[in-house]
């Protein structure tokens, strides 16, 4: 397992560009089994979730091959309808094979997901959503077994806006028979790329962008393009990496809009934010930052993949802060290793009180999920002395060579490959 060896105290300053939206390909992909033909979908970043679910279409039938930032899927030898629990069980968003698969062959079977250690991420909402478009579901050693001769259109209401749900249910819902309605849908931009993808396949869908769509089912759909956006997630995270260090960081290739609640918040703490076509700089130079309360909430408000980073970034601020995930309510295990640099962070609850430290000092770290890997790397690059983060495989799930974008930037921070870590 490889570590990163970080020597901090250095502020960071230039451009770096973010990759494609790793959440909008794990979805992005999958869709194609909606298909018969061949679908290339442009901008992929090269993440090792995002080679897990070609891994998973693969075993599926579909030949998908990646080259550059190109995933090539053809879906005409798709044969095989089951989801194994070794391929699933790296990455919970594997069950996104469920609703095209059952839509398209009228079955499936999937295994329950699997992916980071914190949290419980029930998929009560999607087996009930497919269950309302009548689908007949089985829950067997492990395993989701679903059926139907034909999915049937339906109201669906969610009681919290789920992301993974409004996808597969998405997906479903576009090869069923009459209309089918979701309320409460996620809005997250990330569905929005799946449903402009759905429609150029020539699916019927209304209120893209909003938390009702109206969907109206076709027989049949026909492979397309697209380019994933850019990854809102790593943009912010590169944003506050700038803020934290005292630097000024412009991310390339990035769309405000869709880090627009981060941004404000930055705002809030004091630095300066400046907008280009497509990119978005932040200037920390000769600023200390001052603690800024922060509430998690679907998008378009705070997001809870960016919770562990602000926590970071807070606990160099003046002042003391509160940061409450309404999302993930135990979504905190990076605390304890915050501390270990130095961090004076309590947590109650949902909430974790954090109180400025601007002395934060090196140590050696352990990451317990994707988003924590980058918060201790974010702290590590503020700390004075030197910082060991071990474990950063979970990081490699969702950034894309962080080490080579913050090393461009003026980092000090070195991979150091290894298995004793």
């Amino acid at each position: 397992m490889d570590k990163f060896i970080i020597k901090g105290g250095k502020s960071l300053f230039g451009s770096v560009k973010v990759g494609g939206a790793k959440n909008a390909s794990l979805a992005l992909i999958p869709s194609a089994l909606l298909t018969s033909g061949v679908s290339k979908l442009y901008n992929t970043p090269g993440l090792n979730d995002v080679y897990t679910m070609l891994k998973l279409v693969r075993h599926l039938g579909a030949d998908a091959q990646f080259e550059n930032d190109v995933v090539t899927i053809d879906t005409t030898g798709v044969a095989v309808l089951e989801a194994p629990y070794e391929h699933v069980k790296k990455m919970r968003a594997s069950v996104y094979v469920l609703g095209p698969l059952l839509a398209r062959y009228g079955y499936a079977k999937v295994s329950l997901p699997g992916g980071c250690a914190w949290g419980p991420r029930p998929i009560n909402l999607h087996i009930e959503g497919l269950k309302k478009l009548g689908a007949q579901i089985d829950l067997v050693d492990g395993y989701i077994v679903a059926k139907a001769k034909k999915l049937q259109g339906n109201r669906i209401n969610f009681d919290v806006p789920s992301v993974g749900a409004t996808g597969n249910l998405l997906m479903a819902a576009v090869l069923a028979q009459g209309e089918t309605i979701l309320n409460n849908a996620a809005m997250e931009p990330e569905i929005t790329n799946l449903a402009e993808l759905l429609i150029k396949m020539g699916a019927r869908i209304e209120g893209v962008g909003t938390p009702i769509l109206h969907i109206t089912g076709v027989d049949d759909l026909q492979s397309a393009n697209i380019e994933t956006i850019p990854d809102r997630i790593e943009a912010g995270t590169l944003l506050v990496a700038g803020a934290i260090t005292g630097g000024k960081v412009t991310v390339e290739s990035s769309n405000p809009l869709h880090i627009y609640s981060v941004i404000a918040k930055m705002e809030e703490s004091g630095v300066t934010i400046t907008y280009g076509d497509r990119s978005v700089t932040v200037d920390a130079t000769g600023i200390r930052p001052e603690g800024v309360n922060v509430t998690t909430g679907p998008f378009p408000g705070y997001p809870t993949d960016m919770q562990a980073q602000w926590i970071a970034y807070m606990a160099t601020a003046n002042g003391v802060s509160t940061v409450t995930d309404t999302i993930y309510r135990d979504r905190f295990t990076h605390v304890p290793e915050l501390s270990r640099l130095g961090a004076d962070i309590e947590v109650k609850d949902n909430s974790a009180v954090v109180r400025g430290n601007n002395k934060l000092s090196g140590a050696k770290v352990m990451s317990t999920d994707l988003r924590a890997s980058a918060s201790l790397i974010l702290a590590g690059l503020a700390a004075q002395g030197t910082t060991e983060v071990l474990r950063i495989y979970h990081l490699d799930r969702g950034y894309q060579n962080l080490e080579l974008k913050l090393g461009a930037l003026g980092a000090d921070i070195e991979r150091v490959p290894g298995t004793e870590y």
